[in-house]
């Protein structure tokens, strides 16, 4: 008997004390006392992304863990992590890169009413698997006192013979040059991106080399007349801490070449949500607040990278460079050309 009114007394008590819990708003469930997090495996390393991703845990109150490493390295781990992974976004540069994550089944469709619409359907995965971040453009420079823009066209004409011993490039391991080779695979077949690319190889001024910014210093000291990179290290050396790498990009002009048919080569950073993202919302929101119009507006000034958000205007230097006609061919295609690229490269000599 006494034992029956312990029983009773002990219910009684925890009853009273669910209901003071109750009163005060008080849980006890495990998902709500958990740290509201999203774990960013990234490739990109700049400053900018770690004072928005800043920004995004003041607004939201999810902290932003990061791991930051090449894109390769954090696919091997993410594969390797299994179901297991922390992972909830995979940050990288390229859209041949993205294309890959994808196809190693790292990434997952997702449903963002707000991502598709504001993303235009060339810069995102078609599935809804990646996205777009942030464009760049993959132009043509020149030494404004040596070279008249007016004797420029297209990449095609870049085999002209007087062209010959003048063009700087990096090699055909980087992923630049295998997207751009891939684009021109899917406009041109293979047939003719592979004549393309052995005369190209002929009109080389040195054996690729170096960076994207080693090409333009190349053009400034007369190693050649053209080189094919990136908007995003011209912005870089304009703004660099080093004086001399200022005094290199205020020599150089760039020029967007095929405005009259297909439209300058772009590729983009881009994100997507881990396949066994533990906080699958919480990645959803993050990669939401970066293409919004702030979170753009500071892509655009601090990085020197072309908005994907069409409300958002590029920055006065990249506006400096001129508007520009931008080739529309799904980037996803740049991710399934990428061995015939890479096969094209080989064939055609280009190191």
């Amino acid at each position: 008997m006494k034992n029956s009114h312990l029983i009773i007394a002990f219910a009684l008590a925890l009853g009273a004390c669910k209901s003071e819990i109750k009163k005060e708003g008080i849980t006890n469930d495990a998902s709500k006392s958990e740290i509201q997090e999203v774990n960013v495996y990234t490739h990109r390393h700049y400053e900018v992304d770690q004072m928005l991703f800043a920004k995004f845990e003041a607004q939201t109150g999810i902290k932003v863990n990061v791991v930051n490493a090449k894109a390769d390295e954090l696919m091997q781990k993410m594969t390797l992590e299994g179901k297991q992974s922390p992972a909830d976004v995979l940050i990288t540069v390229d859209a041949g890169r993205l294309v890959r994550a994808k196809d190693k089944d790292l990434l997952q469709a997702i449903d963002s009413k707000l991502l598709t619409t504001i993303i235009p359907s060339n810069l995102r995965d078609e599935e809804n698997q990646w996205f777009a971040l942030t464009k760049r453009a993959r132009v043509i420079v020149y030494d404004k006192d040596k070279t008249n823009p007016e004797q420029l066209s297209t990449y095609e004409d870049l085999t002209a013979p007087k062209w010959s011993e003048k063009i700087l490039v990096r090699s055909s391991g980087n992923i630049y040059n295998q997207s751009l080779m891939a684009s021109i695979i899917a406009h041109k077949g293979e047939d003719a991106a592979k004549t393309w690319g052995e005369n190209i190889v002929k009109n080389m001024a040195r054996s690729p080399q170096g960076n994207d910014r080693d090409q333009i210093k190349a053009v400034i000291a007369g190693e050649g007349d053209l080189a094919i990179v990136n908007t995003y290290y011209i912005g870089k050396l304009l703004n660099s801490e080093d004086p001399e790498e200022v005094k290199v990009g205020l020599r150089i002009g760039v020029f967007f070449p095929n405005q009259d048919d297909r439209g300058t080569h772009i590729n983009i950073s881009g994100a997507g949500v881990a396949k066994y993202a533990p906080n699958k919302a919480n990645a959803i929101k993050f990669i939401e607040y970066l293409v919004n119009e702030d979170a753009q507006k500071v892509f655009a000034s601090s990085n020197y990278e072309y908005p994907v958000n069409p409300a958002v205007e590029v920055s006065d230097l990249l506006k400096s460079w001129g508007i520009f006609k931008e080739d529309m061919l799904p980037l996803s295609k740049l991710g399934e050309n990428n061995k015939k690229a890479v096969l094209v490269f080989d064939e055609a000599g280009w190191k």
